[in-house]
């Protein structure tokens, strides 16, 4: 496995676990919406993460909960490509990831601010130029699971086996976009998307064997619904819970957590480093 990403010819270590901060610029997320519509609320957050230890900031303008509002192309541009250029000039070197679906919104990103990750929670199904255009702007691409369609990709989907079934469609994928020229890759299993809560702990319990991919893996389980429907709680409640998954996701082999809360997923990877040693 390589303990590098290179973006934009930089290289970063990703020897030690990284983390990716959630930036949500959308009205109808399921923890966050509407907390991060403006320039100066966006900025604050992106300052807090900086500060309690982010590498990679992930901003999304599409919200994938269930049952959200279906943005056109031309929405999605407008809640991002006012915000964009002003990240970047702010913060100029930290680490972006774009959560789109949409090329659309992949090169008109690139166009004004060059390299970044992308991070398409479809693995190229819902836009079939995903790929290409990784491939064209030598992008790192976070390549992750899901069955069925944007209205469907949230329902329970029987598999023969889940990991090998899981597995095998990352592997196809993953040689497509080898063969494009696509280098980075960042493989995340999906977990709340076309899974239940039993599969979804089953990944994490078995988050090693992803292993045989040879590629680095992002876990996202921040307050989602595994947790919430779970305990019985709310998003807004679910903080200790998150990082009870996110300790059993790190000691199972995940090096990139995507989180809401970076200074407590900065302490456990902390914490577990000492123990380690």
């Amino acid at each position: 496995m390589s303990k590098t990403l290179q973006i934009s010819g930089i290289l970063v270590d990703v020897s030690e676990p990284l983390i990716m901060g959630i930036v949500n610029v959308t009205p109808d997320s399921f923890y966050d919406g509407g907390k991060q519509i403006h320039q100066e609320q966006v900025n604050a957050l992106i300052e807090k993460h900086i500060a309690d230890g982010a590498h990679i900031v992930d901003i999304g303008a599409f919200s994938t909960r269930p049952h959200a509002q279906f943005l056109s192309i031309s929405e999605e541009l407008d809640r991002i490509e006012s915000l964009i250029e002003n990240i970047k000039y702010n913060f100029p070197n930290i680490i972006l990831s774009i959560d789109t679906f949409r090329t659309e919104i992949i090169e008109m990103v690139y166009k004004k601010i060059g390299g970044f990750i992308i991070n398409d929670i479809s693995g190229g199904v819902f836009d079939k130029n995903m790929f290409q255009i990784a491939a064209k702007y030598r992008l790192p691409y976070i390549l992750s699971h899901l069955q069925g369609s944007f209205d469907s990709m949230h329902n329970e989907y029987k598999y023969e086996n889940l990991i090998t079934d899981v597995i095998f469609d990352l592997q196809v994928k993953l040689s497509q976009l080898h063969k494009i020229g696509v280098v980075d890759v960042i493989i995340d299993p999906g977990i709340g998307f076309s899974k239940n809560i039993e599969q979804n702990f089953t990944i994490l319990k078995r988050l090693k064997d992803f292993e045989i991919l040879e590629k680095n893996l992002l876990v996202g389980v921040s307050r989602k619904s595994l947790i919430t429907k779970s305990l019985n709680i709310t998003a807004q409640e679910a903080l200790n819970a998150t990082t009870v998954l996110h300790t059993i996701a790190l000691q199972n082999g995940a090096n990139i957590l995507r989180v809401h809360d970076v200074k407590e997923a900065k302490q456990c990877i902390a914490l577990l480093s000492l123990l380690n040693k």
